[in-house]
């Protein structure tokens, strides 16, 4: 171990918690209740899925080099209103062997040059090992890994894939195409690279499959991560709403002029409504037996709640023509006052817009929920999860993994600043306030590569935006509390293929009842559609990995 840190080593020592759907289902039980071997049951269409046993867990090591301004809380992540001085030191020397390899990654914006490229240069350098990527348009991913993966010869070294762009049969795969890492990071062989411990358990159970570790995450924070931002420099001293009824009054209150109070709104009505998560989407009811989101009283409450948005005139009239691309143009440009995004649209918005118009702010609306307490259902621990092709040389994996350690390297760290920011100097200059700002060279060469492999924790370090770090953590820190593990919480299952398009005509049902072009009974009609074409077999498919979960509980309890 390269790392001259031993501030985390010695704190929070020990096994950390398996989380799995409602109890740490061992992987013989799941496999034996799917009735399959490693890897797929059946004759291809019944698939094992489980979560991670306790014993293959990476042991959770934390590590803290900074302290933060705002601590978190639950998962929340820790907010920092400036830049550490001096930068902590990871590494004393290069981890990596000289070696060189591929990465597939996707990329939201311009591809870099790869050759002559100073960033890459820099890090490469410092990592002591070669990563030559290839950078893929990230809007367009998803059909690039699935024909990649369909000529295993020709996957990189090292591929990123996002967790919307796991292709079909993914279970099948991976254990035939990537690296089993379970050897390397399973309990306590994870303390040999100290920063990929220091990762949230979360974040390892996103990665694996078929009860085994295969890929490296890029953790996100525990938390919602959808819902309503609105204007403040817009709205003045309204007072914000309260309930979903107030969320409606406030939209149209702010149309007018030319001027709409709102662009789509479902992400927030979901959240408001307390609905499950679409993916796996189930809950135990009342009965004992499994119930869909379509199925629930919550789901029908959300759409009746978009229809009566809609129809108060107050969505845009691009929003109601289902245009999303321009939603941030719109919002940003005052057109809108309040918008659904995922929350890491806040900063970046403020970014954009304040260096030109320093009175321009975005806030995110109070948590409010229809009935009782709110429900935040806890996401996914990774956006995105990098894996390592399979070879017969353990000396590359063990290559590969150290710089891994080195790319997690948290906040504080001059390792996450040369990741992060590329080399003081040529890719960026400190300011007063000791923040890097880009240079045009940076604008040219980095972009986010590095970061998608594998990433350090989630933190809220904006340091150039300090009142947008105080709000995000603080309205963070106050709905952590109510955060749930939803059923499954914590396994990647993955579904028979014949089930696979059953589910997408509520997507479409769901835009025609906002706009008025369907009614709330259509939904009737559409449940039952969506029950005889599949989905009573599959909450039967549910059910039994639901059932052998209650059974290892019973037995581990005994």
């Amino acid at each position: 171990m390269r790392t001259t840190d031993s501030t985390g080593r010695s704190a929070g020592r020990g096994r950390r918690r398996t989380v799995a759907a409602v109890g740490a289902a061992s992987a013989v039980a799941m496999l034996a209740a799917c009735g399959g071997g490693a890897g797929t049951g059946g004759g291809g269409d019944e698939v094992t899925s489980y979560g991670l046993s306790a014993e293959d867990t990476p042991n959770y090591v934390p590590v803290e080099l900074v302290e933060p301004d705002f601590p978190g809380v639950d998962g929340s992540a820790p907010g920092f209103t400036s830049m550490p001085d001096p930068l902590a030191t990871a590494f004393d020397s290069p981890p990596g062997s000289g070696g060189s390899y591929t990465a597939m990654t996707p990329l939201w914006g311009t591809i870099p040059p790869t050759d002559g490229n100073a960033y890459f240069d820099s890090v490469n350098e410092a990592i002591g090992t070669t990563i030559k990527f290839q950078i893929s348009d990230g809007n367009t991913y998803g059909d690039k890994m699935a024909a990649v993966l369909a000529s295993p010869r020709d996957v990189a070294d090292w591929t990123t894939i996002p967790g919307w762009n796991v292709p079909p049969r993914f279970n099948d795969a991976v254990g035939t195409i990537f690296a089993d890492l379970t050897p390397h990071l399973a309990g306590d062989a994870v303390e040999d690279f100290p920063y990929l411990a220091n990762l949230p358990t979360e974040a390892w159970q996103a990665c694996s499959w078929n009860g085994k570790i295969y890929g490296l995450p890029m953790p996100v924070e525990v938390g919602l991560t959808d819902y309503a931002l609105y204007r403040p420099d817009l709205v003045g001293d309204q007072e914000l709403p309260t309930n979903p009824d107030e969320v409606i009054d406030f939209a149209v209150a702010n149309t007018g002029d030319g001027q709409w109070g709102t662009n789509d709104l479902w992400a927030t009505a979901a959240a408001m409504f307390n609905l499950l998560p679409s993916q796996p989407g189930w809950k135990v009811g009342d009965d004992g037996a499994l119930v869909h989101r379509v199925e629930t009283p919550e789901y029908r409450a959300a759409l009746e709640w978009m229809a009566e948005l809609y129809s108060s005139g107050a969505v845009h009239p691009d929003a109601v023509a289902d245009n999303q691309a321009d939603a941030g143009t719109r919002f940003e440009s005052g057109q809108v006052v309040l918008t659904s995004t995922g929350i890491g649209y806040w900063h970046e918005a403020l970014t954009r817009n304040r260096p030109a118009n320093p009175s321009f702010d975005i806030g995110v609306l109070p948590l409010v929920s229809a009935e009782g307490d709110p429900v935040i259902y806890k996401p996914r621990g990774a956006a995105m999860c990098s894996f390592l092709k399979q070879t017969d040389d353990e000396d590359q994996i063990r290559e590969l993994l150290e710089v891994a350690n080195f790319l997690a390297a948290p906040f504080g760290t001059e390792e996450y600043q040369l990741i992060n920011y590329g080399v003081e100097g040529v890719h960026y200059d400190l300011d007063a306030n000791g923040v890097p700002a880009a240079t045009t060279q940076a604008q040219r060469e980095v972009q986010p590569t590095y970061m998608f492999l594998v990433g350090p924790p989630a933190v809220n370090a904006k340091p150039d935006l300090p009142d947008y770090v105080e709000r995000r953590s603080a309205w963070s820190a106050e709905n952590a509390k109510y955060v749930t593990e939803p059923l499954f919480y914590g396994m990647n299952i993955a579904e028979p293929n014949q089930y696979a398009s059953i589910g997408q005509p509520f997507s479409d049902l769901e835009k025609d009842i906002a706009r008025g072009r369907a009614s709330i009974d259509d939904l009737d009609a559409a449940i039952e559609t969506w029950r005889s074409s599949g989905g009573d077999e599959l909450r039967e498919f549910y059910t039994e990995i639901y059932e052998a979960q209650e059974g290892t509980q019973e037995s581990s309890d005994s």
